[in-house]
């Protein structure tokens, strides 16, 4: 299957897709063109994300945007597969990769469609908060949808001991939308702010959701004024 085509496959044919995941049909193909598509994916979007910057901030968030998803996935792999196995589920390493896999080549997909919505509230009125703002709430929106493939599949792969599944699942996304939130903090910037010079990344200290916060209240505050 080619690299860029599978996501297609995903979508449009996803019942065939989770039956080739569960017989185990070339899992190795679909691991590989997943990753090579939801990484070209996250970097083409990370280039939207880092233009309110600078071309160097660009480059740095086109790299560090699926380095982000990619080491947030070798993280929390190995406590989807484990709990899995600890409930009695059939599931290989490999199928649960590619389940986990399929939610993010999906996140990757949509959220690089909304790079021309993202560009375009910069070019047209270049608020910083507001763009940084509305990328987070893109991200966590695609992010959201991304998951709902991910349960689909874990349904359909794997649909013996439904409720206790899928408790397991869900405090799974959890921990990955945590570890994954904590990741991106320590990996900033990705944004970079324009009256900022370039930096690869930022001193330690803070979190995500407090800057979440602070911008919301620095743009409100612009607002109101």
């Amino acid at each position: 299957m080619n690299s860029f085509l599978v996501i297609e496959h995903i979508l449009r044919n996803r019942a065939d897709f989770f039956d080739e995941v569960r017989n185990g049909n070339d899992l190795s193909a679909k691991i590989r063109d997943m990753l090579i598509s939801s990484s070209l994916f996250f970097a083409l979007y990370g280039l939207v994300l880092g233009y309110s910057n600078s071309w160097m901030q660009s480059l740095s968030s086109a790299v560090k945007l699926p380095v982000l998803f990619l080491i947030t996935l070798v993280i929390c792999l190995p406590t989807l597969y484990f709990f899995n196995l600890l409930f009695g589920s059939k599931l290989t390493l490999p199928q649960t990769l590619a389940l986990i896999l399929t939610a993010i080549t999906v996140t990757a997909v949509l959220t690089l469609s909304f790079a021309p919505i993202s560009l375009f509230f910069w070019l047209t009125a270049p608020n910083y908060q507001f763009f940084k703002l509305l990328n987070v709430a893109i991200l966590t929106l695609t992010g959201f949808f991304g998951l709902t493939f991910l349960v689909q599949g874990m349904r359909y792969v794997q649909p013996e001991g439904r409720s206790v599944r899928t408790i397991i699942l869900w405090m799974w996304i959890f921990v990955y939308g945590f570890v994954g939130t904590q990741m991106a903090w320590t990996l900033r910037p990705f944004f970079g702010a324009p009256d900022l010079p370039f930096q690869l990344f930022r001193q330690f200290g803070g979190n995500f959701y407090m800057d979440v916060l602070n911008s919301f209240w620095m743009l409100l505050f612009g607002l109101l004024r």
